[in-house]
C-alpha cells in the first residue's frame, strides 16, 4: 500500500475549522444559558410582585399613609352656594367627614358625629362635611336631619382628586399646620367594630386642642 503524504495546508485548514466549530459551539451554549436565565427572571416576576407588600391595597393602609401629609387644596360651595376653600380653614384644627345622602353608613354615624361637634366646636375646632350632593340637596338634608357639620359640596371628580377618603364615610383629622393627623372610616364610640379607632381619633383631637 502506498501512503500519500499529507498536505500541511490541508491539515492547518482542518485545525482552524475545528477551532472555529468549538468556539462557535461554546458561544452558542453561552447565549442559550443567558436566554434561559432571562426567561426564568421574566416568569418569576409575577410571583415576586405577589409576595411584595402592596401599599394602598386596603382601607387601613390607605388611611395610615395619609398621616403627616398636607391637606390638599380644594374649592367647593356651601349649602348657600358661597365659595369655600381650604384657605378658609387655614391655621385651624379641622374634622372632615365625607358623606352623601344615599349612604346608609354615613347617616348611621351622624348622631355620634353631632355629639363630637357639640363637645368640641366651642373649643375652636371646625367640623366640615364634604359631599358630592348638590348644595340645595345638602341644605334640605341638613334641615331634615340636623347634621351639625358645616356642609361643603364638591363634585365627585373633585373629591376623587383630593384622594384622602377611602369610600364613604371617611373621617379626617387635620392639625393647625394643615397636615393630616389621623384618618379612619366610620366613627362610632358605641359600635365595637369602630370603637377602638374612634377612641384614638378623639384622643388625637384632644391633643391638638390642648396644644393650641
Amino acid at each position: 500500500m502506498v501512503q500519500l503524504p499529507l498536505n500541511k495546508n490541508f491539515q492547518t485548514k482542518q485545525t482552524i475549522k475545528s477551532g472555529h466549530f468549538w468556539r462557535d459551539f461554546f458561544l452558542y451554549l453561552g447565549l442559550m444559558k443567558i436566554c434561559l436565565i432571562l426567561l426564568l427572571i421574566v416568569f418569576s416576576l409575577p410571583s415576586f410582585a405577589q409576595d411584595a407588600p402592596i401599599r394602598w391595597a386596603t382601607q387601613e393602609t390607605f388611611f395610615e399613609d395619609l398621616s403627616g401629609k398636607n391637606l390638599p387644596a380644594f374649592n367647593g360651595l356651601t349649602i348657600n352656594k358661597k365659595p369655600f376653600s381650604n384657605a378658609d380653614i387655614k391655621g385651624q384644627v379641622v374634622v372632615i367627614n365625607f358623606w352623601f345622602e344615599k349612604c346608609p353608613p354615613c347617616i348611621a354615624e351622624m348622631p355620634e358625629l353631632n355629639k363630637l361637634a357639640a363637645k368640641y366646636a366651642a373649643r375652636g375646632v371646625r367640623f366640615i362635611g364634604i359631599t358630592h350632593d348638590a348644595p340645595s340637596s345638602a341644605k334640605r338634608f341638613q334641615k331634615k336631619n340636623a347634621y351639625q357639620y358645616e356642609i361643603l359640596s364638591l363634585s365627585k371628580d373633585e373629591i376623587r382628586k383630593l384622594n384622602i377618603n377611602h369610600g364613604f364615610p371617611s373621617n379626617i383629622l387635620v392639625g393647625k399646620n394643615g397636615k393630616i393627623v389621623y384618618a379612619m372610616a366610620n366613627f362610632s364610640l358605641s359600635d365595637p367594630q369602630f370603637k377602638t379607632k374612634s377612641i384614638i381619633f378623639e384622643e388625637k383631637l384632644k391633643a391638638l386642642i390642648a396644644a393650641q
